[in-house]
């Protein structure tokens, strides 16, 4: 969903604020530190929920802390977010946190933000997301960093299926409007003549297409002249070959037939819906009785291992689809699916993993989102544990207590088992507390605790004894319960399958840190310095 390019006010930037890496208190009065800057802005943005309000902070809040980091991150290791910004929409996957950074970097004055821009838009609507965001807060006139490196997204990311797909008449900002305002050169005729269609489209609504050169648009012309009435018969006449053709969507097709998606509709045009798609939309399967084939073909194309890979598929959004599934077939489906999506997880055998049950961890991940903190969390321990057997699973609140999950469960079955706890310890945040009362050298190798990392008894328990403890921030609070990036300590943020990845990282190299040159700050020596931003 765009965020920012439909957004007409302008806001005004901000003053730079003083961030310091010192001792302060937590939202539930612990003892926390200020993280470094690079710290704090890897967290915040890959936690971070555009426009969204969270459990302890309003949306503008967020945004001004957020930008006000990344001015001061540019002023003081421009590089780091030169690496930042492709990791943090390629990697992390985090789209409007992607576009606020790099958008900032250039405002921030940082060097080379051309290409920094360029990196963070990967989609189709993602140039106007870039243009919303930079005219709602500096209005119309672009610095050339920012004018270039949309005009750069704009070749590679534009065509005829991206325009059918993201030029709807109802955005804010168009693509002809991305096209007049950032001037970008046509890499052949195909395109040349894509964008004189797009600027027809907009302005006119007279675009004509040239079939010889735009054969995707010419076919969806075709199949939108067809009479409303015609159009049931033109579906069955013509089958998914021509939906295809025409570069249909679901969305469009149900908009094209104007009296909603039957079986019919549907079954035409499952083979070319992508897996998200078709997760997303499995009541609707059911309600509208789809055929045995059809249900086939889904289940194929949601269990097929390259196909979930290319969708790249959070196991929280699996999670968010088997929490709603309509029946045991697809619940069936969707285990599987969610195993393809963790199976690159690495190992970490000998793992306490410690889970967050508080009052704020029941806050949505998103505004709109019905996924809570800490079901993302128990997902997330259940994956750890699935793929490293020997993992000890604990939860704590007021209280805190082991979960014993059975031997072979499945990753959503471990979910259900968890989340049916809920409210057992109460809703405090005595984390540390759980640390100390469940790590056991004989065990254990290291801690992974999930948590929004707001801790009450922070600085009041010792677990100095722990040599590793991994902190999953799932919110990018501030201030920490404790200090990152040394003493085995490591604070790292989101949701995505790079936290694993990076956790391996972090204990591949022979110190911990030789594996993050794409991080690493020009001239510093990790080994050497012991403080990095994770």
């Amino acid at each position: 969903m765009a965020k920012f390019s439909a957004k007409n006010v302008r806001t005004n930037p901000i003053s730079a604020i003083k961030t310091l890496r010192t001792r302060a208190l937590t939202h539930e009065r612990g003892l926390g530190y200020e993280p470094n800057l690079e710290t704090e802005l890897f967290l915040m943005a890959a936690t971070y929920m555009a426009g969204e309000n969270s459990f302890y902070e309003s949306a503008s809040a967020r945004e001004e802390r957020f930008v006000d980091l990344v001015h001061q991150v540019t002023a003081d290791n421009p590089d780091f977010i030169v690496r930042f910004a492709p990791y943090l929409r390629n990697e992390l996957k985090i789209r409007s946190a992607s576009v606020m950074l790099a958008a900032e970097y250039v405002a921030a004055g940082g060097e080379g933000g051309r290409a920094v821009v360029n990196s963070v838009l990967q989609r189709g609507d993602e140039p106007a997301e870039m243009l919303g965001y930079w005219q709602s807060r500096y209005g119309r006139s672009m610095k050339m960093a920012v004018k270039r490196g949309i005009a750069d997204a704009v070749v590679r990311l534009y065509n005829e299926r991206s325009a059918l797909r993201y030029d709807g008449t109802g955005r804010g900002i168009r693509m002809a409007d991305v096209i007049e305002l950032t001037h970008p050169k046509t890499r052949d005729a195909q395109q040349n003549a894509l964008f004189k269609w797009l600027l027809d489209h907009r302005h006119h609504n007279d675009a004509v297409a040239d079939p010889r050169l735009l054969p995707v648009l010419a076919a969806a012309k075709a199949q939108a002249d067809v009479a409303p009435e015609a159009r049931r018969e033109a579906l069955r006449e013509n089958g998914p070959e021509a939906l295809a053709k025409a570069g249909v969507s679901w969305e469009r097709l149900s908009a094209w037939l104007g009296d909603g998606m039957d079986a019919e509709a549907w079954e035409s045009v499952i083979p070319t819906m992508g897996v998200m798609a078709l997760i997303r939309n499995l009541r609707n399967f059911d309600e509208q009785g789809v055929s045995q084939a059809a249900i086939d073909v889904v289940t194929d194309r949601i269990t097929h291992a390259a196909s979930v890979a290319r969708a790249r598929i959070f196991p929280y959004q699996v999670w968010a689809a088997y929490k709603y599934a309509p029946s045991d077939t697809w619940k069936t489906a969707l285990g599987t699916t969610l195993q393809l999506t963790t199976a690159n997880v690495p190992r970490l055998d000998r793992t306490l993993v410690v889970i967050d049950m508080s009052g704020s961890m029941q806050a949505p991940v998103a505004g709109k989102s019905r996924m809570s903190r800490v079901e993302v969390a128990s997902l997330m321990a259940s994956v750890t544990a699935a793929r490293s057997p020997k993992t000890d699973v604990v939860i704590f609140g007021h209280s805190n207590k082991t979960v014993k999950l059975p031997k072979g469960a499945s990753v959503l079955g471990n979910v259900e088992r968890i989340m049916a706890l809920l409210g057992s310890v109460g809703h405090a945040t005595y984390g540390h507390t759980a640390i100390r009362d469940h790590f056991d050298a004989r065990r254990h190798d290291r801690v992974v605790m999930f948590t929004d990392d707001q801790m009450q008894d922070a600085g009041r328990v010792n677990i100095d004894n722990v040599p590793v403890i991994y902190t999953i921030d799932l919110a990018g609070y501030r201030p920490r319960s404790m200090p990152t990036g040394s003493k085995g300590r490591y604070t790292l943020a989101g949701f995505s399958d790079a936290t694993f990845t990076l956790m391996e990282t972090l204990e591949s190299g022979p110190f911990g840190f030789a594996s993050l040159t794409e991080f690493r700050p020009s001239g510093q020596n990790l080994a050497a310095d012991g403080d990095w931003p994770f």
